[in-house]
């Protein structure tokens, strides 16, 4: 079997927690868990090592994990939150001397060309640059450095957005609708990671008790809660919870597998 680690970089909303300004009681908890960096997820599969979003606290959550390499980036959408860390690709540019694939819907990808536009010139071959191989995806099954990757259509409000399902792990963030044709595709899940900002609703985030009501629905055999807002404090969030049912918090970790011969011999070229 070859070992599958995710690792929880960030578990909180567009504006973290704390919140700038803010001195609520979450706030100003001194529990390391109800600090939230923004959302974003390391995968090491065997030796190939992927992330979900940059997000815009993307420089500190590499270093705290100790991540020195990456083979490839999937994005969910692309909303600031989830995409403005990109430019501090390049330092794995410089030190790996590699192009970096990066894969997502061709709206998020186009809109991440507009943001950063500089990072992808025609002809231009200087490192101090990101240097980006651009995949668009569609709904159907792909690769990503070798690592077989199944796409999650969601709805984020009235944007379509991507989950993605590795082995027996998903992770569907910024989500308020899940299609119906979307639930065959998170059957049989060992460990779902799944949006729930607040306790009230929202027009784009399901809330903690839609987030469950769905967490029953796709019967994950663990799900943890993530894109947590200033509203939800950790331990009286996890008390409150279901069997099954958890809040994730920076840092989390698990440890799952994918079948031997899963990951391609070598990385699918950019």
């Amino acid at each position: 079997m070859i070992p599958l680690t995710i690792t929880i970089l960030g578990s909180g909303t567009s504006m973290g927690v704390p919140m700038a300004g803010c001195d609520c009681r979450v706030c100003r908890s001194p529990n390391p868990r109800d600090k939230r960096l923004r959302t974003s997820v390391h995968i090491a599969a065997g030796d190939r090592q992927l992330l979900i979003d940059t997000s815009a606290d993307y420089r500190q959550q590499m270093l705290r994990a100790g991540i020195t390499h990456l083979d490839a980036v999937l994005y969910t959408h692309h909303h600031v939150d989830h995409i403005l860390g990109m430019d501090d690709l390049r330092s794995f540019n410089i030190r790996n001397r590699t192009t970096i694939p990066i894969y997502g819907r061709e709206e998020t990808l186009a809109n991440i060309q507009r943001v950063f536009t500089y990072a992808f010139p025609e002809d231009e071959d200087r490192w101090r640059l990101p240097k980006l191989s651009v995949h668009p995806i569609t709904s159907d099954p792909f690769r990503a450095a070798g690592v077989p990757v199944t796409p999650v259509e969601l709805m984020h409000g009235r944007m379509p957005v991507l989950g993605f399902r590795i082995g027996d792990f998903a992770y569907c963030t910024d989500v308020n609708h899940i299609p119906d044709h979307s639930y065959a595709r998170l059957r049989n899940l060992d460990v779902l990671i799944l949006d729930a900002l607040r306790y009230d609703t929202h027009p784009s985030h399901f809330s903690i008790d839609e987030a469950v009501a769905e967490a029953r629905r796709i019967d994950a055999r663990r799900t943890y809660l993530t894109h947590l807002s200033h509203a939800v404090m950790h331990d009286e969030g996890e008390a409150a919870l279901p069997e099954g049912v958890h809040l994730a918090y920076d840092g989390l970790r698990f440890e799952l597998t994918l079948p031997d011969g899963a990951i391609a011999p070598t990385p699918v070229p950019a």
